[in-house]
């Protein structure tokens, strides 16, 4: 009987390039980006064996780096043989063009943070949706790179038109195979919008039937591997994958969970951010990152053990900002308080995040807390409302008890009267019954 054949994963040898430009502001210092890049690579199933450093006054424009870099680079390249070269930075079509062409080995990758976010988001995405959105990003992002891939061609001409200069023969076929291709890939564009814009529609009807609900929701927010996946299966007892990686889960999750005052919520899980998050992902999962939009309060969870947890913080912010929901109240929550040296805040923490609470979503320790300051928070936010439902719509008087709070309740001649506060989600199925003071 013959045993069965394992097949071991190919792992790739990668070398990591970063770069600091001289006079620019830059969130976080050169070699904690470079850790962070080493993180993804290592998701992506990368080991990194070589990084490569250099300051710049700017970036070159044909190579990003200068000559004598990208000779050191090919160099170490030849030295621990690896595979793949990853820069920190977005390459442009042409730099990527001369950097290949100057390592001359078509067994050698060259590929930038954006194409490596890309590659983990492809092997992530679970749901039609987020294999749509990630799938029309590569897309955007390989559109204006495809030359290389059709050197090949070039290559079997051969013939008289193989020389050194090129030639007529030689560029023909790979021109002409290159304009096909980017009209597929356009083709192939326009569909994925198309079959992206019947999801938004559906997405979109399933967020008016939430809103029909009128349960008020709570979005998870915050930096990739801050724990909000954890932490949701911890106030939720769910079983959402997560795991210690880099963007370990990529679609909206949303569950219900019980406060302390018996009131329901939804409470929605949604993609981790990262510094220099790639336009194209931006762009193509705005639809599911609108989620945040419809919020009636924000979690920002932050991973308080880790050292750039202010860096990490910002870059949150920053895409809030862009996404237009910085006018919606968040409650910082500090996760991974276990990682600290007695399980407590440092006192610089407690400054700079001074309303933040702290948990530890992996050992249930602060929920307690949190949860309370989550009822504390979405009673701030409601609207003080006076109504008057008539008996026969006993569902509206359960439903304001149950999400609202009721401040005083009176049995009249024409239904029963309340006096409290409700979520402002939940003003629509009030309003014909809303009492107008004189």
């Amino acid at each position: 009987m013959s045993k069965p054949i394992t097949v071991q994963p190919v792992i790739e040898k990668g070398i990591l390039v970063g770069t600091e430009i001289k006079g620019q502001q830059q969130r976080f210092r050169l070699q904690d980006s470079l850790d962070e890049l080493a993180r993804l690579a290592e998701t992506a199933g990368v080991t990194v064996v070589g990084r490569l450093t250099q300051a710049l006054a700017h970036p070159n424009a044909a190579t990003y780096i200068g000559t004598g870099k990208l000779e050191e680079l090919i160099s170490l390249i030849k030295a621990e043989d690896a595979q793949i070269v990853i820069f920190d930075d977005e390459l442009s079509p042409r730099q990527q063009r001369e950097i290949e062409s100057a390592i001359d080995d078509p067994d050698v990758k060259v590929l930038d943070r954006t194409a490596l976010i890309l590659d983990i988001f492809a092997q992530h995405a679970h749901t039609r949706e987020g294999a749509l959105q990630v799938e029309l990003a590569q897309y955007e992002y390989r559109l204006p790179r495809l030359t290389r891939a059709w050197t090949h061609l070039a290559r079997q001409a051969g013939g008289r038109a193989g020389g050194a200069t090129g030639g007529v023969g030689l560029r023909g076929p790979g021109e002409t195979q290159l304009e096909m291709d980017r009209r597929e890939i356009g083709r192939k564009i326009a569909q994925l919008k198309r079959e992206l814009k019947l999801v938004h529609q559906h997405r979109e009807r399933y967020r008016a039937r939430r809103r029909e609900s009128n349960l008020p929701l709570v979005a998870l927010v915050g930096y990739t591997n801050a724990g909000k996946s954890t932490l949701l299966n911890a106030l939720n007892d769910g079983d959402v994958y997560s795991a210690d990686k880099l963007f370990a889960t990529l679609d909206p999750v949303t569950r219900r969970i019980t406060l302390p005052s018996g009131r329901t919520v939804l409470l929605t899980d949604t993609v981790g951010f990262i510094q220099k998050l790639p336009t194209q992902l931006v762009a193509a999962f705005r639809a599911t990152l609108e989620e945040i939009l419809e919020a009636d309060l924000i979690l920002h969870v932050i991973d308080c053990s880790h050292p750039n947890l202010e860096e990490q913080a910002s870059t949150v912010i920053e895409v809030l900002e862009e996404l237009g929901a910085s006018d919606i109240p968040v409650l910082e929550v500090l996760n991974k308080v276990d990682r600290l040296p007695a399980q407590r805040l440092p006192l610089a923490i407690r400054v700079r995040f001074p309303e933040g609470v702290a948990i530890s979503a992996l050992h249930n320790s602060g929920l307690q807390e949190l949860c309370e300051r989550i009822d504390t928070q979405l009673a701030t936010i409601m609207v003080p409302v006076e109504v008057l439902i008539p008996y026969d719509e006993t569902e509206l008087v359960n439903m304001f008890h149950e999400n609202g709070i009721v401040i005083r309740q009176e049995h009249r001649a024409g239904g029963t009267l309340l006096a409290g506060r409700l979520p402002r989600a939940m003003l629509h199925r009030f309003r014909p019954y809303m009492v107008v003071k004189e």
